[in-house]
């Protein structure tokens, strides 16, 4: 057992923590646990197949602020391990990232594949062991220290550490031998997905990108602006994806039933629409609707929303009624939508909830109430918005668990 440290998941924090973990101390045997029979599977599909390394926000406190469960913890985490120490550990083993105009940052190579390689090169150097198909039943603390580990092949592992870093559940039960530790568990619920509006005629126009939008949900307080897709199931893209994740718990609690109201305009005011419509209207009495049409909107939505307003595009603007146009800035800026059911992606798939944060030491990732046991990545209840928020808190947790579990053993 001397000096051996098992990593369970094979995911981008699994694998950080596994590499930290023998970079901090070469003494120390490492064997890394996966449940499948493929690491790194997230790392692989995420930003279609690109890999979104982490997010170009240089900001300790900005960075915690993109995370809606987490970013009280985070802020310590961050000070030890963040975006530029991130960007500087890739770049010193040859893999160059970039940011792209939204802040999300790629290998230049834009192969998720390169971010594999570069992991996978590393856990070979350093010479860790990589178990595939191997999950772990049950983790108990030993009688004459560290643990035994019950795994799936009916064999026994002895250990000094562990880190858990074994990734989101969607249901509560997947996490029943985390909470047999006695790791108070927030119960688990769907993060960033995409809204369906079955039946909807906006359907119609799925292809549609509008950037930017203002989408609230209706009798709450939760909004987010940003661009939208509209996808042959709903509404999809930044905006959308943001708004999920910062009203999880809300949209699980409603059975994701709920109404989501659009501003086409994101921040126009009522008044300023109603007065530049009006105006309009005066001054081109004899101008068709479609030809002039005072707002930068894709031209098939320009259409769906006059036709929803009872204007005929082919009109004149003197034609239009005073009826008509309230009813254009009601559909303009106060667009609703009944959501019926979510879609997520299930490589992509990220969870509100996991382990509490309270548990946790956030200097070590250990568990407060047991030495030697310790949290990374995505089995703890933090998670971030899209745009490459998620991997970096996978990293931030991984570095500092594995270093602690390494140090440790010293």
């Amino acid at each position: 057992m001397s000096h051996t440290v098992v990593i369970i998941g094979g995911g981008a924090a699994g694998y950080f923590a596994a590499i930290q973990c023998a970079e901090t101390n070469k003494l120390a045997k490492v064997i890394l646990l996966e449940k499948s029979a493929k690491v790194l599977q997230k790392v692989k599909v995420s930003g279609g197949g690109r890999c979104n390394v982490t997010h170009a926000c240089f900001d300790l406190k900005q960075l915690a602020k993109n995370y809606p469960r987490g970013e009280k913890h985070l802020k310590s985490a961050f000070s030890r391990f963040f975006t530029q120490d991130t960007v500087n550990w890739f770049e010193q083993r040859k893999v160059k990232l970039k940011a792209e105009a939204d802040g999300r940052m790629f290998p230049i190579t834009d192969d998720s594949q390169t971010i594999i390689d570069c992991l996978q090169k590393e856990v070979s150097r350093l010479g860790i062991e990589v178990r595939l198909e191997t999950s772990v039943k049950r983790v108990a603390p030993s009688f004459h220290g560290g643990f035994d580990l019950y795994l799936s092949n009916d064999q026994k592992l002895v250990c000094n550490r562990v880190i858990i870093a074994s990734g989101g559940s969607p249901k509560a039960e997947g996490l029943d031998w985390v909470k047999d530790l006695g790791v108070r568990i927030e119960t688990p619920v769907p993060s960033l997905f995409t809204f369906n509006i079955p039946n909807s005629e906006l359907l119609a126009l799925q292809g549609i990108a509008v950037n930017p939008v203002r989408v609230r949900v209706v009798d709450t307080k939760l909004e987010n602006c940003g661009p939208m897709l509209i996808t042959h199931w709903g509404l999809s893209g930044p905006a959308i994806l943001k708004l999920s994740s910062l009203g999880a718990r809300y949209f699980a609690e409603k059975e994701y039933k709920f109404q989501a109201q659009i501003s086409w305009l994101e921040n126009k005011k009522e008044d300023a629409v109603r007065q530049e419509l009006f105006n309009l209207k005066a001054a081109n009495p004899s101008k068709q609707v479609s030809s002039l049409f005072p707002f930068l909107l894709p031209k098939r939505l320009n259409t769906y929303i006059l036709e929803r307003s009872g204007i005929n595009e082919k009109l004149n603007w003197g034609e239009v009624s005073k009826e008509n146009l309230n009813q254009l800035i009601q559909n303009l800026l106060y667009d609703t939508y009944e959501v019926s059911g979510k879609t997520t992606f299930k490589e992509e798939f990220v969870t509100c909830g996991g382990v509490n944060l309270d548990d946790i030491d956030f200097r070590t990732m250990e568990f407060k109430r047991m030495r030697g046991l310790h949290f990374a990545g995505e089995v703890l209840d933090i998670d971030g918005i899209t745009g490459g928020f998620n991997f970096q808190a996978a990293w931030t947790t991984g570095f500092i668990a594995g270093q602690a579990a390494a140090a440790e053993l010293s």
